[in-house]
């Protein structure tokens, strides 16, 4: 005899308030807690186990919905299908569906979460995510990741791959790395539509065709001389700092931002700790006499742990002092950083010192890994001979060397 169905009824349901189960047959029940909250319950045996899975509260599923849900249950224990698993995997696939609905911004969001933590410049995350709202989100932001084809990643970079190359290049591998993350992430499939080589490069022509590397604008080692005369008569920090800078070979930043505990007077050497250097390195730099005396200079009018301070107390000098100072000189023709190329147009035109001891001179990573694996040695001595050998041609004219740092000038 089959067992009765639908026992309740919607007032009973409504009205009932003592703690307990009430059947309304065929595995439905009302549950009413202590706090008199009600719910449904769908109560079943599977694999010899009596097993109850909720249906949801009487507010939010009236006794006739909720009969319609049990019935659909029913079905699957009839079936051999436990519908509490059953449920378990339809919402996990339809999780998965959504997050292989996720939109391009949103990958870029994430990527942005688990990586910029480790980027060594805290700018590069600026970077990153000015250059992804102002040309990427525009046009496939909102669009879901696994669409992203070939066709967009074109429509992104069309506008920008002529006139601005530089930028262009750098959102094509923003995108790649982007892309490339999302498939990790089982968001997409196939091949990465940013690729360049073997891809993209048969689409667009080569940013190298484009545009022409601008370099630095450099003082030609021969007008040294003069420079580093006209320095000596000008008044101030800057001066001092821009003599040490070309001095060392040194980047702008890292002499602005010097201080005096990374100065080993006795062993003359500066230390530059890694988080300030460009390969992320700690460079060690062989000072010259002239450095030697600069520092010295310095060391009279000491008033903060900076040995190049602004003038401001405890603030170091603009990343645009040097670039004015300059302008003040009429050298509007050549920058800071250039300083680094005329050292190495000098070294290796006028000297006989080995390749890799300039490079080493001047901060940079050899490309050849085991070229760099062999002169894994700072190579300190011969840095030492190399940058006195730099102080001489700076202080030298017709073959005559000269002191050109005047010490006995007036306060920095």
């Amino acid at each position: 005899m089959a067992r009765p169905i639908h026992k309740l009824s919607a007032r009973k349901a409504a009205s009932e308030s003592k703690a307990g189960l009430y059947s309304d047959g065929g595995g439905l029940y009302l549950q009413v807690s202590k706090s008199g909250a009600k719910s449904w319950i769908y109560r079943f045996m599977m694999n010899r186990k009596v097993r109850d899975m909720g249906l949801g509260s009487l507010r939010d599923f009236s006794l006739f919905e909720v009969r319609d849900k049990a019935r659909e249950c029913r079905q699957l224990v009839h079936d051999g299908i436990d519908p509490i698993e059953h449920r378990k995997s339809a919402r996990s696939a339809l999780m998965a569906e959504n997050r292989k609905s996720q939109s391009f911004e949103d990958c870029a969001n994430d990527y942005l979460k688990t990586h910029s933590s480790a980027w060594k410049n805290p700018k590069h995350r600026q970077q990153w995510e000015n250059t992804l709202s102002s040309y990427v989100y525009p046009i496939i932001g909102k669009l879901s990741v696994k669409d992203i084809n070939t066709h967009l990643v074109k429509k992104v970079l069309d506008p920008i791959w002529t006139t601005k190359t530089e930028t262009a290049t750098r959102v094509r591998g923003r995108i790649e790395r982007i892309l490339d993350w999302a498939t990790v992430q089982e968001l997409r499939q196939g091949e990465n539509p940013a690729r360049w080589k073997g891809h993209l490069d048969h689409l667009l022509p080569a940013p190298t065709k484009l545009k022409r590397v601008q370099h630095h604008k450099a003082l030609p080692y021969q007008d040294m001389y003069e420079l580093m005369q006209e320095l000596a008569s000008a008044d101030g920090t800057s001066a001092l700092g821009l003599r040490f800078l070309i001095l060392t070979a040194a980047r702008s930043g890292e002499v602005r931002l010097a201080t005096w505990n990374e100065i080993n007077l006795e062993k003359k050497t500066w230390t530059i700790p890694a988080d300030r250097m460009k390969a992320g390195k700690e460079h060690i730099v062989p000072l010259c006499s002239q450095a030697i005396e600069i520092l010295k200079t310095m060391e009279k009018y000491r008033e903060s742990d900076l040995i190049f301070p602004g003038t401001k107390k405890d603030r170091p000098l603009s990343d645009m002092a040097f670039t004015q100072l300059l302008r003040r000189l009429d050298k509007t023709n050549i920058t800071a950083h250039g300083f680094r190329s005329s050292f190495r147009d000098w070294a290796g035109e006028t000297t006989a010192f080995p390749r890799e001891v300039i490079e080493a001179a001047l901060a940079h990573q050899l490309k050849d890994k085991t070229e760099a694996a062999y002169f894994r040695s700072n190579l300190l001595e011969k840095r030492r001979k190399l940058m006195d050998a730099w102080d001489k041609h700076c202080r030298t004219i017709s073959g005559k060397a000269i002191n050109i740092i005047k010490f006995d000038t007036a306060k920095p």
